[in-house]
């Protein structure tokens, strides 16, 4: 896909043209599906959900962004990845609250955040460690959710939030072992609070 007829669009839909987005669509349909289909490949099986439906979500979600200022492609793809993600957790509350209580959403971790053993994680819990690493390192933040939920390899990361490659691969390696630190610790307590409860 050309960058640049989807960033033209994207500054004249900054400009409040409407009918922008209509030309905009066509031209990043199948990149945003791939997005949400390697989004919803972390979820377990058995998600109701299909990328077609997600894709769909997001614009609507997108129409409704008042004036955002658009910088390329690259960003654009960025903050829908974003978008895509909220879908995602979203869906998996509402999954979750209907079970009442039941396990929460589990995902594998893949093997650039996952433990040499592995184990699976809570994709809710990964969003609280996202958003506590936010707080600490917002940049950190976007590198994994760009890398982990979106697929974006170092030099597309790179593009999207306007950083060296160095700088995200640098971001990657701290923000990975921060996180599996941070959820490492969580499944501990969780075992631990498992082990008292049955005492």
């Amino acid at each position: 896909m050309a960058d640049g007829p989807v960033t033209e669009l994207l500054i004249e839909w900054s400009r409040g043209d409407k009918t922008a987005l209509d030309r905009l669509m066509p031209l990043v349909y199948a990149e945003l599906r791939n997005v949400a289909r390697h989004q919803l490949n972390l979820e377990t099986p058995g998600s109701t959900l299909q990328p077609t439906a997600v894709v769909h979500e997001a614009y609507l979600r997108l129409v409704n962004q008042d004036r955002m200022e658009w910088r390329n492609r690259a960003h654009f793809f960025a903050i829908s990845a974003a978008m895509i993600r909220r879908i995602l957790l979203d869906h998996a509350r509402q999954r979750n609250a209907a079970k009442r209580g039941g396990l929460a959403q589990k995902i594998p971790l893949d093997a650039p955040i996952a433990s040499p053993d592995g184990f699976d994680l809570d994709i809710l819990a990964l969003d609280e460690a996202l958003t506590e690493l936010a707080g600490l390192d917002e940049q950190q933040a976007r590198v994994v959710e760009l890398r982990f939920f979106t697929g974006l390899n170092i030099d597309e990361t790179a593009e999207a939030l306007g950083v060296s490659a160095a700088t995200v691969n640098r971001d990657w390696v701290t923000a990975k072992a921060w996180l599996f630190h941070k959820l490492d610790r969580r499944l501990d307590d969780s075992a631990r609070s498992g082990q008292q409860k049955s005492q």
